[in-house]
Order: structure tokens, then C-alpha cells, then sequence
């Protein structure tokens, strides 16, 4: 069902559990709810299934070095397995990522390289990348293997339950979706199964390309979102490159599609903790947050089987965590705080100039941005340059320190 490995790269991903939701049944007036508890995977989302088919075939063909646009999990679940197989994983990333995922990725050593405001930006820049280098072209929505890989969700939620009459599976670009389609439909193929589920695709509010084209008759590519706007950034993306296969997926099942509201999510997110010991991301817990809707507006009767994907982490993002402790407080998000905190960890070791520091980033960025984030840090008070031997040197002075010795107490709390 996968194509041939021979050089295995694992950590022991898949065989997930399938938890049931009695107590979230209940309060959704729900006979039978299951939980498909991807966080349980290594780097804690379903993306490991993808990264080990991948960092194996790419070593199968030769490759030492991966490129992926990500805006979280993908780029976490690369990263990870890179460093298990010794190979360069080099990840380009949008303005805001979630913090946590951003960790692992710097944890795995991964080669970072912010492009764009959101996904669908980084992903054209990782395609101009991969041609020019010639490096493996990881990034989930231009390598059919994802696909393969997140298809064996379905196979286990057969062998552990069945086939439930909905799954619900929330929607960024629209390959996750396909791949649970994908995966009944291989089953009912090959004889195992005889009845397949309907699929439910879910988007947030401000951002819902596929679900505005499902409800467009006739449509079956997604028009760009403009100002797309969602605290589940696994999700947001403008203009999903998959959107047809969703789409068709969706139709094929007579399934459903609905939007929430990001208030809806977090609301669905502490629900699931409560309820039933599991920490979702924002993006999955969408799912539950439609669920109710979908009961409530008698789409899906009580007495129905329902699975939901919860696709990764709470622990991932961070806005949950903003909301459960209700502190007006600056949480440290995205990359363009990591490089201001990279130089002025550098800083805080040797006093430095522009070009010395662009090399000791790793050459990541332009030169130009480098002095762009000295500037920014000069204008808050947390260096201060110097003329030495016709160069322009920048120190770190005691707020700049202090400011560090802050993001090192938040750390400790995530």
C-alpha cells in the first residue's frame, strides 16, 4: 500500500490510540464518539507518519538535504527525523509560527529561513528553492508520498473500530482530508470494507477557501482568501493548493462542510482537556467545535459513530495557554523574535558587527534584514554600536540581558 523502503528512518510513529469520548458523547447528546489521538506520536502530531515515509525515500533516492515550506507540524515532524537519519532539513517558515512548533524545530537543529505572512508564500518559495538546488522537496503539498503516509490513519481507525459513519477532519490546504478519503476508499478497493464514511471538512471563519467553494455549486477550485485571518495557524491558508482533492473527497462521501469561529475552537480545545484528558491544537479541536454544531442542527443524529481527527498538540500553540491563565501578557511568537533573540544571545557572548553576525545566523537571511533587526533592537534600548577599526559594533547592554533572562522564565513554562 506504501512504496518500497530500504532504508528505514522511524521513531516509532503511527498505532495511535483511538480513544471513546463518553463523557464528551454526553454532552453533545452523542451515542458514539471517538477521539483518532495522533499527539501521541513522537514529535506529537500526525505529521510523523509523512516525515518517516519521506526522510526514507529521500535517503532511498540519495538525498542529503530536504527542503519544506511549513507553518508548524510538517516542519517539526521533518526536523525530528532529519537528525535521526543525519540528514540537512532545511525549513522555510511564514511571519508567525507557533511557538512551540518553532521550538522543536531549533531543537532538531533545523536550518530555518523565514519567506512570506503566511503559508502559501513559503511554499512558493521552497518550490523555487528545490529547483534551483535540487535539494528533496518535502513540503506536504507538492509531495504525493504525504498523502500515501496520512492515508494509514484510516487503516487504523478500520482496525481499531471499523468504519464510523462521519470523521470529521479540520482543513488547511486540503491534503489531510484527501487522505483519509483516500484510505477508506483503498479498504472498500481491496475488498475489507463495504460501506464507507461521510467526510466533514471544517474551517475557521476567517479563513475557509474550501468551504466557501463547496458551497459555490458547480466549483471545485478554492478562490484565494484575501486577509485571511485565524489563531489556528495550522490552518490558515489563503489558497490551498489541494482544495480539489478535498473538495472531491467531501462530494464523493456526501459529506458536509461548515466553518467555526476561533472563539468556538478555544472553547472546543478546553472542552476536550476537561472532558476527556486529551490537549488538542486549535486546528483539531475545530472539529468538536463543529461536531456540536452539526447535532444541534440535526445533521448528524444521536445515534451515529463519529470519529474526529485531532491532528497534534495543545502544547504546540500557545493562545490556549494565554486564554487559561487570563494575563494581559506578551507571549514570545514567531520567528522574527527567535533572530532578535539569536543576536542577542550572540551579543551577550562577544561584541559583534552586521557582517559577522549575518554568518554566525548561518546566512539565512539577507544581510540587510540582519541590520534591519540591529536597528529595531538599538531603537528599544537593548544595544548600543560603537565605532572600532572603521566597523560598526554593536553590545548588548543590561535591558538586553533582562530580556533574555524573560524568555528564558517563559521556557520554563511551556
Amino acid at each position: 500500500m506504501l512504496p518500497p523502503v530500504h532504508h528505514l528512518v522511524s521513531l516509532g510513529e503511527g498505532g495511535t490510540p483511538l480513544h471513546k469520548a463518553e463523557r464528551l458523547a454526553k454532552r453533545l447528546d452523542l451515542k458514539g464518539l471517538y477521539l483518532k489521538d495522533e499527539t501521541r506520536n513522537p514529535t506529537n502530531s500526525y505529521r510523523d507518519r509523512a516525515a518517516t515515509l519521506l526522510t526514507s525515500n529521500a535517503i532511498d533516492r540519495n538525498f542529503d538535504t530536504l527542503i519544506c515550506a511549513t507553518n508548524g507540524n510538517m516542519g517539526a515532524s521533518l526536523a525530528a527525523y532529519s537528525a535521526k537519519a543525519g540528514l540537512i532539513c532545511h525549513l522555510v517558515v511564514p511571519e508567525v509560527v507557533d511557538v512551540g512548533k518553532l521550538a522543536q524545530m531549533l531543537a532538531y537543529d533545523a536550518a530555518i529561513e523565514e519567506f512570506g505572512k503566511i503559508l502559501d508564500d513559503s511554499i512558493q518559495k521552497a518550490a523555487a528553492i528545490a529547483k534551483e538546488t535540487g535539494w528533496y522537496q518535502a513540503t506536504a503539498e507538492l509531495n504525493p508520498l504525504v498523502v500515501e503516509a496520512q492515508k494509514t490513519i484510516s487503516y487504523e481507525i478500520y482496525e481499531q473500530f471499523g468504519v464510523p459513519e462521519w470523521i470529521l477532519v479540520s482543513m488547511g490546504s486540503g491534503g489531510t482530508i484527501y487522505s483519509i478519503w483516500k484510505g477508506f476508499k483503498d479498504l472498500k478497493q481491496f475488498g475489507l470494507v463495504d460501506a464507507l464514511p461521510r467526510i466533514v471538512g471544517v474551517q475557521p471563519e476567517g479563513c475557509a477557501p474550501i468551504v466557501n467553494t463547496l458551497l459555490a455549486k458547480g466549483a471545485s477550485k478554492s478562490k484565494k482568501t484575501v486577509n485571511p485571518a485565524t489563531h489556528a495557524l495550522a490552518i490558515l491558508v489563503a489558497e490551498p493548493l489541494q482544495s480539489e482533492l478535498a473538495v472531491n473527497a467531501i462530494r464523493e462521501s456526501d459529506g458536509l462542510a461548515l466553518t467555526v469561529s476561533d472563539s468556538e475552537i478555544f472553547a472546543a480545545e478546553l472542552e476536550i482537556a476537561k472532558l476527556e484528558g486529551v490537549f488538542a491544537e486549535p486546528a483539531s479541536s475545530a472539529t468538536i467545535a463543529a461536531l456540536g454544531k452539526l447535532v444541534e442542527g440535526g445533521k448528524i443524529s444521536s445515534d451515529s459513530s463519529v470519529v474526529c481527527l485531532i491532528t497534534g498538540s495543545g502544547l504546540k500553540a500557545t493562545d490556549v495557554l494565554q486564554a487559561l491563565t487570563k494575563k494581559q501578557k506578551t507571549v514570545v511568537l514567531g520567528l522574527e523574535i527567535s533572530t532578535k533573540e539569536k543576536i542577542l544571545r550572540i551579543l551577550k557572548k562577544k561584541d559583534s558587527y552586521g557582517y559577522d553576525l549575518w554568518k554566525k545566523l548561518g546566512k539565512t537571511m539577507t544581510r540587510a534584514a540582519v541590520y534591519q533587526h540591529l536597528n529595531e533592537l538599538s531603537e528599544k534600548g537593548l544595544v548600543v554600536a560603537y565605532e572600532k577599526s572603521g566597523k560598526k559594533f554593536f553590545r548588548i547592554v543590561e535591558r538586553g540581558k533582562k530580556v533574555l533572562a524573560a524568555i528564558d522564565d517563559l521556557k520554563l513554562l511551556m
